[in-house]
């Protein structure tokens, strides 16, 4: 068998649920360890059609495994202050 040469390392954050789904899955299908469960669902997800992802100007903790986190609106922006809406009912 060649050698791999995998040098680079990736370091992902994982919900408990998220760290079940994907133990469940490696089971399911008899996968020899989490690393190689990953790199399978990588290569299954790349081979996929992802022309449909609607992905532009989401921030990385809305890309989650299971499901899509429900937004938190705080009605503040980044200076701390409430954001106006300008229509008079502020």
């Amino acid at each position: 068998m060649p050698e791999l040469n995998r040098a680079d390392r990736l370091q992902i954050m994982l919900t408990p649920e998220e760290i079940s789904a994907l133990d469940d899955w490696r089971f399911a299908h008899r996968m020899p360890s989490r690393a190689a469960a990953i790199r399978e669902l990588l290569k299954r997800g790349l081979a996929a059609d992802a022309r449909d992802l609607d992905t532009a100007g989401k921030r990385s903790a809305r890309f989650g495994i299971l499901e899509e986190p429900a937004p938190t609106h705080s009605g503040i922006n980044r200076r701390g202050r409430g954001s106006r809406t300008g229509n008079g009912a502020d």
